[in-house]
């Protein structure tokens, strides 16, 4: 039987800088019996720049130990434990670890509450410039390019804004596959070292940014790409396949053509593509 005092506390932390962090974090931080922390290291060391002494037993709980973890921290909570969880930066469970333990204590009756914090996902959306009413959060795209470009593709018709996380040595890659899977025309914004003294938002035309960012970029990077517009007329892929043919017969490669004409017409390149050569 689950002991009514074992508590499940998801805590959000600072994304950049320690002076954001809530002071029911520092109470939750010095209060709780276990701290399970993705990175112990850089725990202590937000602990030390709130002055806070941690009170509780602290354990490492990181993607490679997570499932193991996460039963050895659930016997904790049935045993009237208060576990607070915390990761590098931001929520656990966004595209951090926690939803499996979250799963786990839920399924087990024992209560699970949260402590809001500073996310990337919203920062990076209020700062943007794009439309925010409505948005939704895609995570890490794939890493291959295979796998990276069929995800884009099929979200080429999403209308909301999307905001992605992606890894600074990657982000050229996937700023041109964007550029191919919903056109080099769609507006976006990079938000790079959010909160931090480097913070930076680079915004524009996803061609643009491509190109920007295949320079040296480093730093934490939050993506926001504008979504379809609504209502906006569906292009007559026969008519630009016959711009591409136009421009061929003119000279310029197949390659080229597409590219052109995808460009001006704003659809993804991908999508033109595929339809030059069912032809």
């Amino acid at each position: 039987m689950v002991n009514e005092t074992g508590k499940l506390v998801l805590a959000g932390a600072p994304i950049g800088r320690a002076q954001d962090a809530s002071a029911r974090l520092r109470d939750a931080l010095a209060s709780a019996d276990v701290v399970a922390a993705e990175d112990t290291r850089r725990l202590r060391r937000l602990a030390a720049d709130l002055g806070v002494t941690l009170g509780g037993r602290v354990v490492s709980y990181y993607d490679a130990n997570e499932a193991a973890r996460a039963a050895e921290l659930l016997e904790a909570l049935c045993d009237g434990r208060t576990v607070l969880v915390i990761t590098d930066a931001g929520m656990p469970g966004v595209s951090d670890p926690g939803y499996r333990l979250t799963r786990l204590a839920v399924e087990a009756g024992v209560p699970v509450t949260a402590l809001p914090g500073p996310s990337a996902v919203t920062t990076a959306l209020a700062i943007s410039g794009l439309p925010s009413d409505r948005f939704c959060f895609e995570g890490f795209p794939p890493r291959k390019p295979g796998e990276r470009g069929r995800r884009l593709a099929a979200l080429a018709g999403e209308e909301r804004t999307m905001v992605f996380f992606e890894a600074p040595h990657r982000l050229a890659a996937c700023l041109s596959a964007m550029a191919e899977a919903f056109g080099a025309d769609r507006p976006a914004a990079v938000c790079r070292e959010l909160t931090k003294t480097y913070e930076e938002v680079r915004r524009g035309p996803l061609g643009e940014l491509a190109a920007w960012a295949a320079g040296d970029v480093r730093g934490e990077i939050t993506l926001v790409v504008a979504g379809r517009v609504a209502g906006a007329a569906e292009p007559d892929l026969a008519e630009l396949v016959e711009r591409v043919a136009d421009r061929e017969r003119a000279g310029a490669t197949r390659k080229d053509a597409i590219a052109e004409v995808a460009r001006a017409a704003g659809v993804p390149r991908r999508e033109l593509y595929d339809a030059v050569h069912r032809g």
